[in-house]
């Protein structure tokens, strides 16, 4: 049985899933050789059964605010499919659910589970950053930690890496779209009820993860001539650059760029920039609203009036450029956005730059902005794709997600791939885009920090495009080359984004670290 965790909105956010949780425990056998009977269950008695705490971590049951997965969406159902789920593939476990926006909620209820304390926790990461799961480590009880994907992700990603780091002895993870995978998991917690340690619960479902991950596919990607600049050339390019941060922006990072690689950084207010959008010229948004309208294969959600407010945008990220004589712009979009500071997102304004060999980089993260900046660079004009990554074990994927994206990976004189515009998926107002890129190829996926004098690095081969409706609109799947256990580990220190560049940039990445003297992170 192969069982998704997954919910599809149809025409409102709320909408369920048309993929539904399947129950049953064919994953429960799985567990079975590393978890031993008590004496009481060889001889056939009734085993005792394991009182668990199941714990979500959220804003609340229905969200009322902007975050993955997207506003409106109805966790209730998908509660109590996880619940039933698991009731069904642990019969010998009751189940014992609440719910946790931070850590005071978290607290309460290791207060209340004093009285009768639980055999262990699950905690599921159904909102990105509630910060749940670290107070419930704190008990010593053994904790499962799970990834509701493209709700969670991000937290999850980060707070796993510092688990990891910490060399948590009682946390183990999951991080699978196949809820059979967290039943396997799950059923671990017998081996503490037979007497074992928390570290052996933690050792038993890493086993099982690693064993249900699939082995590599055949990564063999197709040909690519991306030609890459020597060190040398490639840092002449990046010094001709100049970078606007709009609304924010990094001091420190910001400092080590224009220190270490000569590219000054300009700090623009917001005011500058809505100026230049109330100003745009409404006959040129008109014309690049219909080159929109003719060249999507989808519009969805999203009314001509938007289209051509994100056209005046991209004419105001274009006419601030010129004016400084820059070549890339980042804006902190949500920031300037709910705070009513600007009123159209930039995303398709990005979308139209990276395609014309120039940087429209998201949420003023000077990091990958800088990033794109150079793999630009190095590769004569290939844009970068600034991601929220997720993990999926069940698949052996890595999927970068975010809500804009080039449809000209191979640079502004390549092949163009389909591109749709939706809605900005997390409050579901305004437009982005969701490009479809081409699968079968070497991508490279870098951030650099300045500040560190280090280079991020991992390598996928693109395998498809991901539509599911929850969190950001592209979504690039890949099959990481490598130890996909090993891609837990960097996200705390590193946060979340990651740059994808189409290319097998491996060597041209390492050339540019021996010039710079910087030294490379290989995190998978």
């Amino acid at each position: 049985m192969n069982t998704e965790l997954s919910v599809v909105s149809g025409g409102c956010a709320c909408c369920l899933t048309r993929r539904r949780f399947l129950t049953g425990c064919a994953a429960c056998a799985a567990a079975a050789s590393v978890i031993r009977p008590s004496p009481r269950e060889s001889y056939g008695e009734e085993p005792s059964r394991l009182r668990i705490r199941l714990i979500f971590a959220l804003h609340g049951p229905v969200q009322e605010g902007p975050d993955w997965p997207n506003k409106g969406f109805d966790f209730r159902p998908v509660m109590a499919r996880i619940e039933q789920t698991l009731k069904n593939g642990c019969p010998n476990m009751d189940f014992l659910p609440a719910m946790a926006n931070g850590p005071e909620a978290a607290a309460k209820i290791v207060e209340e589970d004093k009285a009768n304390p639980p055999d262990g926790y699950i905690v599921y990461q159904m909102n990105c950053w509630n910060r749940v799961v670290q107070t419930i480590a704190e008990t010593g009880k053994p904790v499962l930690y799970v990834d509701f994907q493209f709700g969670g992700s991000g937290g999850f990603l980060v707070y796993t890496a510092s688990f990891l780091r910490q060399n948590k002895p009682n946390v183990a993870f999951v991080a699978s779209s196949n809820m059979d995978d967290h039943v396997a998991a799950a059923r671990c917690f017998q081996i503490v009820k037979n007497g074992g340690s928390a570290a052996d619960f933690v050792a038993a479902v890493t086993k099982i993860r690693r064993e249900k991950t699939p082995a590599p596919g055949d990564l063999t990607s197709l040909p690519d001539p991306v030609n890459p600049l020597s060190p040398e050339d490639t840092l002449k390019v990046v010094k001709e650059a100049k970078i606007l941060a709009v609304g924010g922006g990094w001091p420190g990072i910001s400092n080590a760029i224009q220190k270490d690689l000569g590219v000054p950084v300009i700090s623009i207010p917001f005011e500058e920039l809505n100026k230049a959008w109330e100003t745009a010229d409404k006959d040129q948004a008109r014309e690049i609203a219909d080159r929109w309208q003719k060249t999507a294969a989808l519009i969805e959600g999203v009314s001509r009036e938007t289209l051509e407010q994100s056209a005046a945008m991209y004419l105001a990220e274009k006419a601030l450029l010129q004016a400084h004589g820059a070549n890339a712009i980042t804006i902190n979009c949500l920031g300037g956005f709910y705070g009513g500071h600007i009123h159209a997102y930039p995303c398709l304004g990005y979308y139209e730059l990276n395609n014309s060999g120039l940087i429209g980089a998201c949420e003023c993260d000077l990091r990958s902005t800088i990033t794109m900046v150079v793999m630009t660079a190095m590769t004569q004009g290939r844009p970068g794709f600034i991601s929220d990554p997720v993990i999926d074990t069940a698949k052996r994927q890595i999927i970068y997600a975010h809500c804009v994206a080039s449809n000209r990976v191979f640079g502004p004189k390549g092949p163009a791939n389909p591109f749709q515009i939706l809605t900005h998926s997390e409050d579901r107002q305004g437009a982005s885009v969701r490009s479809l890129m081409p699968e079968g190829y070497m991508t490279t996926t870098v951030e650099l920090a300045p500040e560190r004098k280090q280079i991020l690095f991992h390598q996928a081969k693109s395998v498809g495009n991901s539509l599911d409706d929850r969190a950001c609109r592209t979504k690039l799947c890949g099959e990481p080359v490598g130890d996909i256990e090993k891609l837990f580990t960097q996200w705390d220190a590193w946060g979340w984004h990651r740059v994808t560049v189409y290319g097998d940039l491996k060597e041209a990445v390492f050339a540019l670290a021996d010039k710079l003297g910087w030294s490379v992170i290989q995190e998978a």
